[in-house]
């Protein structure tokens, strides 16, 4: 039986490279963790810095993250709300565009799954590289697929390739940084597949709907989190070409069991 994880799918990492600052949005709860994490980048010697996702629109945050100093550019991993919601006024406050900080290296890395939009930045400065990945891969627990913008046939693919960065720390869009990237996303893809394998039991026994899946499948998860749960259930039906009927929950972002 597949658990609801709620631990790192990797070890932490025990430190961010000198050029990468963390600012905490405060928008804690069940589907946001500690808060959205805004990644504060200044590569040495750069006048100006390269912020990703800059939150929710929270004028003590966007304001703390603007004391840092100058920024050149806003990176989005996605538009889910919790990271873009205060795009606009924080390039109110700082004049922010698109002008990437000289030191550092950047690679967009086109991860959909979680949604659509999805990507990770891959960063490289002093010879230190980094992930920056979003939902795509979180700091403790999983992500959802959010459903019908997500599609996990996309987001195992993204995984695949995720996995490949054995030893680069990945730095998420919640909870805390972790030492490997490669071994989170494998970890990430096991649970996936055994995630699947106990949605066609669910269904060889009668489930029909996606609330019956959910209720058969994550029966020993907290009901509140079903409606999460229930996400990944849709994307998972979907995959395997399964109609999960009306959907009842309402929006819901991210960490799923």
């Amino acid at each position: 039986m597949v658990g609801h994880v709620t631990a790192p799918a990797a070890a932490l990492a025990d430190r961010l490279p000198d050029w990468v600052t963390l600012v905490r949005a405060p928008n804690p709860g069940p589907m946001t963790l500690d808060g959205t994490n805004t990644w504060v980048l200044r590569g040495s010697g750069a006048d100006r810095s390269v912020v990703i996702d800059p939150g929710p629109l929270d004028e003590g945050h966007l304001r703390a993250v603007a004391d840092t100093g100058p920024v050149g550019a806003v990176l989005p991993t996605h538009g889910h709300p919790d990271h873009v919601e205060g795009l606009a006024r924080f390039v109110e406050l700082t004049g922010a565009g698109d002008d990437t900080s000289a030191g550092l290296e950047i690679t967009h890395l086109v991860t959909p799954g979680h949604t659509a939009d999805s990507v990770c930045f891959l960063v490289e400065s002093g010879g230190e590289r980094v992930i920056f990945t979003g939902d795509t891969i979180l700091g403790r627990g999983t992500t959802i697929v959010a459903w019908p913008d997500g599609n996990l046939g996309d987001y195992l693919a993204s995984l695949e390739a995720l996995s490949a960065y054995d030893g680069v720390p990945a730095l998420p869009g919640h909870g805390p940084a972790l030492a490997d990237c490669g071994a989170a996303a494998r970890f990430y893809l096991a649970h996936r597949r055994a995630r699947l394998d106990q949605v066609r039991r669910a269904l060889s026994e009668g489930a029909r709907s996606a609330q019956e899946v959910v209720a058969k499948v994550y029966a020993d998860v907290d009901p509140s989190l079903w409606p999460a749960a229930e996400w990944s259930v849709r994307a998972q039906l979907a995959y395997l070409g399964h109609d999960g009927g009306e959907s009842t929950s309402g929006s819901v972002w991210l960490d799923s069991p």
